[in-house]
């Protein structure tokens, strides 16, 4: 195998190579901006399209949605002549936290575990390429420097995004006590081919990186002076989004305030679902200020085969006068699935109550999503961190402020959505809320993880999930059940690097992970 960095690299250069095809036979093909900004929108965005049928490939980070407790093992008994189960024994390491989480179901080999570190790595060393590259093209005009001032800020934007996506998996969360010797991820900030192993930064160089990163990108894209025409590309307020979430797990409320209040300054508006017609994951809700990438969440559910449910107790967290809920969810039996998303496929007719509704009109293979399943940034994420954070700093008045115009948009109009709830209880309630909000974005899961370095009221917990072994793939005998679990402050919590970065890196250090043990409960 090739070196992550070295081979990533060259895969850019492949990349550009195709790009260069359009332009000339010689190295000197950028010319402009708008060479560069094509190369931006093809390379280092991640594609819209990018759904397949759960491939854990195209997606990068697809299993995210079933490592916490949003998601459980679907127990309707039920099964087809379609489902082939590969996508369900694909995940079995994530679902059940194994040591290594490419294992498979009967510990016999594993899968392949690079696909997001080898997708997430290139968009960035094509960012880097970008930076280099940006620094030789005319920049003259007016409309050259405004081009010049787009491409740099994105680029930057989407490298921080990157990294700090690839902290959050690979590294401990951020604590300031230990972010200084705590391992992370490689850092490569150098568009130049270096052909040599690499080693981890620590949690805290990542994060510097992340920061210096977006700050770039807020001088470069606030200068931009035209409307952005699409939420698929990053703004200013984009932004100002991530710099909130950034310091928001950085624990540094007053920044994490300052940025949410950006955000809000310039995208406050709310999607009222007592109002809403139509589907909420749609590219033209309102609430939208970025998204980039596939969306398979739906996929990851499916109720007559061997498949996953929306958990329990995700379901349980919202009331009955909660229009989530009745407008999200479907419930049958013991299965609950997100519906969210429009309905466009081949089917046009559908019967709600039927047993294959959720199926056809929500899991069928080959759906394309108009926004991200982890790359998804809405305004109502800046109302909850400006909540958080206030809360944190004392002043519960504005945290409960911020609430209650969320919530005046998701509940009941004639109920009383109203948050009155004061210190710890104030505090339990907004990560509660930030839990039904966010629901299948990709945020839970760093969420419980920084809940637990808090300094203001850490928490942890043990999450159970139970795992069914069939005598076939396309059948609905069961022939035993095993419950695993996720203890409290669990090691598990950071992901292993990928064995095949740890195969070729010599001596580059793994991170901590339990051998998982079960327990048989059926």
């Amino acid at each position: 195998m090739i070196s992550f960095v070295t081979g990533l690299a060259a895969m850019c250069l492949v990349s550009c190579s195709d790009f260069l095809e359009e332009y000339s036979q010689d190295t000197d093909y950028v010319r402009t901006w708008k060479d560069l900004d094509e190369l931006l929108i093809g390379d280092c965005y991640l594609p819209v399209d990018a759904s397949s049928y759960l491939s854990y490939t195209s997606t990068p980070g697809s299993w995210i949605h079933l490592l916490g407790d949003e998601v459980q093992e679907s127990q309707t008994g039920y099964t087809n002549q379609y489902a082939n189960g590969d996508y369900r024994a694909n995940s079995f390491g994530y679902f059940t936290w194994q040591q290594r989480v490419g294992q498979n179901e009967s510990y016999t080999d594993f899968f392949t575990e690079n696909a997001t570190w080898t997708k997430i790595y290139y968009c960035i060393n094509v960012a880097n390429n970008i930076l280099s590259s940006v620094e030789d093209v005319p920049c003259v005009t007016e409309v050259e420097k405004q081009g010049v001032h787009k491409v740099r800020g994105e680029a930057h934007f989407l490298r921080a995004y990157y990294y700090f996506w690839l902290a959050n998996l690979y590294g401990k969360p951020y604590n300031a006590a230990t972010a200084e010797t705590d391992l992370c991820v490689p850092l490569k900030i150098s568009d130049v081919v270096e052909d040599k192993k690499f080693t981890r930064q620590t949690v805290a160089e990542v994060y510097r990186q992340v920061l210096a990163d977006l700050t770039i990108a807020e001088s470069e894209l606030k200068q931009l002076k035209t409307a952005k025409l699409s939420i698929y590309r990053a703004d200013s307020t984009a932004c100002h989004l991530l710099q909130s979430r950034v310091y928001l797990y950085m624990q540094q409320w007053d920044k994490a305030s300052l940025y949410a209040k950006k955000v809000l300054a310039a995208h406050p508006t709310l999607t009222n679902l007592n109002t809403a017609s139509g589907k909420f994951l749609v590219k033209d809700n309102v609430e939208n200020i970025f998204s980039m990438g596939g969306n398979d969440v739906h996929r990851i559910f499916n109720y007559i085969c061997q498949s996953y449910s929306v958990s329990k107790e995700l379901y349980d967290a919202y009331a009955s006068n909660d229009l989530r809920k009745s407008q999200w969810y479907w419930k049958k039996g013991l299965f609950v699935g997100p519906v969210r998303v429009a309905v466009n496929n081949m089917y046009t007719s559908y019967d709600a109550t039927s047993g294959d509704y959720y199926e056809r009109a929500y899991s069928e293979k080959g759906r394309q999503e108009e926004v991200s399943g982890q790359f998804l940034m809405r305004s109502a994420e800046a109302y909850l961190n400006e909540a958080e954070a206030e809360a944190y700093l004392g002043n519960e008045a504005e945290a409960r402020r911020m609430l209650n115009l969320l919530r005046g948009n998701r509940i009941v109009s004639s109920s009383n959505s109203e948050v009155t709830a004061s210190g710890a209880e104030l505090i339990t309630y907004i990560r509660n809320e930030r839990r039904r909000e966010l629901a299948l974005e990709g945020h839970r899961w760093f969420d419980l993880r920084r809940y637990m370095v808090c300094s203001v009221q850490p928490e942890s917990h043990a999450i159970t999930h139970e795992w069914t072994y069939y005598s076939s793939h396309t059948s609905s005998t069961m022939t035993e059940r095993r419950r695993f679990v996720l203890e409290a402050n669990d090691d598990a919590y950071t992901l292993p690097l990928p064995q095949e970065v740890i195969n070729f890196n010599t001596g580059m250090p793994n991170n901590v992970r339990p051998w998982r043990e079960y327990t048989v409960v059926q």
